[in-house]
């Protein structure tokens, strides 16, 4: 069976999507059979691969509101084993259409029920929110990636998160589990990046990743060509980091 992993924090810029998206890639690479959920209504995981969101046949609004299946609703990738389900800005009003569903938190989580055996791993992209899509893929997921900005800010909102995390996992989901925080937009010539870094490792020990993600401009001109780092440049710090992230993941679920 595979492992449903949300990326999530709802403060924006933290660098989820570029994580989904790179992940993804180096997972897959890895040899991994993967599946991306783009469930932000920016639709960024879907034009970060090059799919044309009004190309799409169907997306991840019709499978939550018009009950369309996982299975059917892919998209392939640029990379063998990486297949997406793309997003649009429809998915915007989908929070209000969901509200008079039954077990509206859980509909997420039954449509993933129908592919989990087919893949290795499920990364869930969420919006900068705590609203019900969000609820849902948390819902839905094994565990959750919390990326975190080496900056001042980093650690506001993080609380907040985690009590969304704690009310899920007691009502919702009580397998959901941390999978881990991890520093992002890191600068390791400024003090204030270690100083994040070290902070995090104080509050939350083994549950920071090891690997941290660079500032890279590689990173952020991938996107518009539609490829992610790996594939983009491959020697780039920001693609090397994302590999070492892929396998201390891989590693991490192996114990």
């Amino acid at each position: 069976m595979g492992k449903i992993i949300a990326i999530a924090n709802q403060k924006g810029g933290v660098g989820k999507t570029t994580t989904t998206i790179n992940l993804a890639a180096s997972l897959a690479l890895a040899g991994k059979k993967v599946l991306i959920i783009d469930a932000d209504p920016q639709a960024n995981a879907t034009s970060g691969y090059g799919i044309d969101p009004s190309s799409m046949d169907s997306s991840i609004y019709e499978c939550l509101v018009d009950a369309y299946p996982i299975n059917g609703s892919q998209v392939k990738t640029c990379i063998e084993g990486l297949e997406l389900v793309g997003s649009r800005i429809d998915l915007a009003g989908a929070e209000l259409e969901l509200i008079n569903q039954p077990d509206r938190e859980k509909v997420l989580r039954k449509l993933l029920d129908d592919v989990i055996n087919d893949y290795d791993y499920i990364l869930i992209d969420c919006s900068p929110s705590l609203g019900l899509i969000t609820v849902n893929a948390l819902t839905a997921a094994n565990s959750v990636i919390i990326p975190v900005q080496a900056e001042y800010f980093a650690l506001e909102g993080i609380s907040k998160l985690l009590n969304t995390i704690r009310i899920i996992k007691s009502r919702l989901n009580p397998d959901l589990e941390i999978e881990g925080f991890l520093l992002t937009m890191y600068d390791s010539r400024l003090k204030l990046a270690n100083q994040i870094f070290d902070e995090l490792k104080g509050h939350f020990g083994d549950l920071v990743f090891d690997t941290v993600i660079p500032r890279n401009i590689r990173l952020s001109e991938a996107p518009s060509h539609g490829l992610p780092a790996i594939l983009y440049d491959p020697d780039s710090r920001g693609a090397t980091s994302h590999t070492m992230l892929a396998r201390e993941l891989i590693e991490k679920n192996r114990k």
